[in-house]
């Protein structure tokens, strides 16, 4: 028979300590209405004290709050009304009580189902004794359990209620400054010419009163919760402190292991460290996390965590134990936190939702360091008591070194400031010191690590690119990896100084390199369909025995994140051609597989893979002629085709059936001085091997691109732009 039904039958004393099993924790109604899906269950196969097993739990306490949703749909009539409300409210409740600690719901379950089978057992068997001292103190401890375990429901709530205040007032402060910077805008309207100041005028007002009046709002709003959260966390705590009163002390020899980890040596992935490259006014989040856990008690008053930022030197003197108090480097909104308890695995941690850096105060610079150089930290501090105040312990952690940027520009340097700190940080090191120099074989692993990372791909870098990255940056023509083994990699040859002939560092060019691959070209990069890390010289040698019509993509040596056609066409002038390259720019207008679609001659992606076989299943599906033609409110669409002129021409020429849009220049497309396309420049667009020459004809290219976007003469047609 059905433990439930026998409970019923229970009298007297029994029935009054089953009763008292129930309360808002978990209602006597939920028992009740679902006792024989809550008897089916296998409550006793979760490990409680595992916290793996909170995957089993929370799928019991969705199946439970289902179940109490069906029985809510099926009651009909007017007392089943009644009902249905009165279900529906015990699976929101239980919803919001257990979501967080679904363990603690088997645990509650566990407990009321063993007590129910002792009590129908004792019934049942006559053996229950009459009323004695020793079952009046049992019931007395289970009253202070329940009541105990209504304080902590009820502590729970007002701690999510906390939560959601503190994350609104977090949003209003990030508001607010938001609104301060509107001020500042329209005092700088006064410097603007009058014309100017009209036009931007009237949406920096609205803007303001926008702000203005959800600010007013909101203040509204959290004023009435303060009041209302106030009075709650009073009343419970002062149940708190007594029912506390009969905790039991833990040994203070255990003290000994409070310390503090930094989120990445974590395994709990809700441990996160701040972003290494932090731009100010951006928000941005980090967790961290106590290891004392819950043996001590401390989740009782939980401590609060504050953040400040430093700089590397008060970073030094702060490991050696300097007085650096109020001794910071910058401004941080948003940065105080309650620490949270999470019962389940029995840890304490402290989440900062909306962090945001309003200002930094940069130290002075040595030589030639620059401000994306500069290294930060933010520091975490907090204090807990054990004891009743007894002892009070001061603790303190740092996180991993951050550079603080004021303009998106400034990401690809600061970043490689953090690559080269994360790779080359020795253990234990004084803050934040690394080696000047590093072994190329350990620059190798770091640059292949974050390759695969940046681009999100399982295809790194290979021996052949690294012997490309070497020659690159050490100015060699050897092709031999191992020739490079001994050699050393400088901090200043990485990003500080220039390649030669060029504008650029060697990180800015493999940055760009990465940003594009991630943009717009990872899917050809995991099909091997870029070859990508191969100079001029060695794209020709690669080709020279190719059949006519085999290409290959190489990263552009002049233009950073840019990427270029090479192929083969043996005819009067040349046998290698190579375009223009492309850049993130050019593929938000065109994808790469759209434009290798529309150059025909371009048969074999090299070695020798058919070009469509390849590249097919990413062109972009192109409308029937008649769906094409049909004028939209009035106007014609314009088709874009990517062409080279001296292919389009030769192919009307030779009877083909191109279009006048197939035979249009292309602003993509470097032509030769023969076409004399820009009679006012003598210079050749092309070198004399076929190459681009980026600094010569850089202008004309963004003159015609310029072009593409006006009125156009007969001249220019709008579908060749690339």
């Amino acid at each position: 028979m059905a433990v439930w039904i026998q409970a019923q039958q229970l009298q007297g004393d029994a029935l009054h300590q089953m009763q008292a099993l129930y309360g808002q924790h978990f209602p006597i109604e939920v028992r009740h209405y679902l006792s024989q899906w809550i008897e089916s269950q296998a409550w006793d196969s979760i490990d409680l004290d595992n916290p793996q097993e909170n995957i089993k739990a929370a799928q019991l306490l969705e199946g439970l709050v289902q179940e109490l949703q069906r029985k809510a749909e099926h009651q009909v009539g007017e007392d089943g009304f009644l009902l249905k409300i009165k279900l529906g409210h015990y699976a929101t409740q239980l919803q919001s009580t257990y979501d967080r600690c679904p363990l603690e719901l088997v645990r509650c379950i566990r407990h009321i189902l063993f007590n129910e089978q002792r009590l129908v057992r004792e019934a049942t068997n006559g053996s229950s004794p009459p009323r004695s001292h020793p079952d009046t103190l049992s019931q007395k401890h289970l009253q202070i359990s329940q009541t105990f375990e209504e304080l902590r429901l009820v502590t729970q709530d007002t701690e999510n209620e906390l939560k959601k205040l503190q994350q609104a007032q977090e949003y209003f402060i990030i508001q607010y400054q938001e609104s301060l910077r509107v001020q500042a805008q329209f005092a700088q309207l006064a410097q603007l010419s009058p014309q100017e100041r009209l036009s931007r005028e009237p949406a920096l007002q609205q803007k303001q009163a926008t702000l203005e009046a959800w600010l007013q709002r909101e203040a509204q709003t959290l004023q009435r919760y303060r009041v209302v959260s106030a009075g709650r966390a009073l009343s419970v705590r002062a149940a708190g402190l007594r029912a506390g009163a009969q905790a039991v002390s833990t040994p203070r020899s255990r003290l000994c292991r409070a310390s503090w980890v930094r989120a990445a040596g974590l395994r709990d992935g809700a441990q996160k460290q701040p972003p290494q490259v932090l731009k100010t006014q951006t928000k941005f989040a980090a967790t961290v996390r106590l290891l004392v856990g819950g043996k001590l008690n401390v989740h009782m008053n939980p401590p609060q965590v504050k953040a400040t930022i430093i700089s590397e030197q008060q970073a030094k003197a702060l490991l050696k134990n300097e007085n650096t108090r109020n001794d910071y480097s910058g401004e941080i909104l948003n940065n105080c936190c309650v620490m949270e308890y999470h019962q389940a695995t029995g840890t304490l941690s402290a989440h900062f939702r909306n962090m945001s850096l309003k200002r930094i105060k940069r130290s002075d610079r040595r030589g030639a360091e620059s401000v994306t150089e500069e290294k930060f930290t933010i520091l975490f501090e907090s204090q807990f008591s054990i004891g009743g105040n007894e002892l009070v312990f001061q603790v303190k952690t740092l996180s991993l070194p951050v550079v603080v940027i004021v303009h998106g520009s400034q990401d690809n340097n600061a970043t490689a400031t953090v690559l080269w700190d994360n790779a080359f940080a020795e253990p234990g090191r004084v803050p934040f010191a690394v080696p000047d120099k590093v072994p190329w074989p350990q620059l190798c692993e770091a640059l292949d690590m974050k390759f695969k990372a940046e681009v999100q791909s399982t295809r790194g870098l290979t021996k052949e690119n690294l012997v490309f990255l070497a020659q690159k940056l050490f100015s060699s023509s050897s092709g031999h990896l191992e020739d490079y083994s001994g050699m050393a990699v400088s901090w200043s040859q990485f990003n500080r100084e220039n390649l030669p002939g060029r504008n650029y560092t060697f990180w800015q060019w493999f940055d760009g390199v990465m940003e594009v691959l991630k943009k717009h070209l990872k899917p050809h990069w995991n099909d091997g369909a870029i070859l990508g890390f191969v100079n001029k010289q060695q794209a020709h040698d690669l080709l020279i025995n190719k059949p006519d019509g085999t290409f290959l993509l190489r990263f552009s040596d002049s233009e950073i994140g840019g990427i270029t056609i090479a192929w083969k066409f043996d005819s009067q002038e040349r046998m290698f051609w190579n375009l223009m390259p492309f850049t993130t720019r050019d593929f938000s207008i065109r994808s790469l597989a759209d434009r290798l679609g529309d150059l025909n001659y371009l048969i074999y992606v090299f070695p020798d893979r058919p070009k469509d076989e390849v590249y097919s299943k990413y062109y972009t599906p192109v409308p029937c002629e008649r769906d094409a033609a049909k004028a939209v409110d009035g106007y014609v669409k314009p088709q874009i085709k990517q062409v080279v002129p001296e292919f389009a021409t030769a192919s009307a020429d030779a009877g083909a059936s191109a279009t006048y849009m197939d035979q249009a220049p292309s602003p993509a497309v470097c032509p030769q001085a023969p076409y004399n396309m820009y009679p006012q420049n003598p210079d050749s667009v092309l070198d004399t091997d076929g190459d681009f020459d980026l600094e010569d004809t850089m202008d004309v290219a963004r003159r015609v691109e310029e072009l593409l976007g006006r009125p156009m003469d007969s001249q220019w047609m709008p579908h060749a732009q690339s």
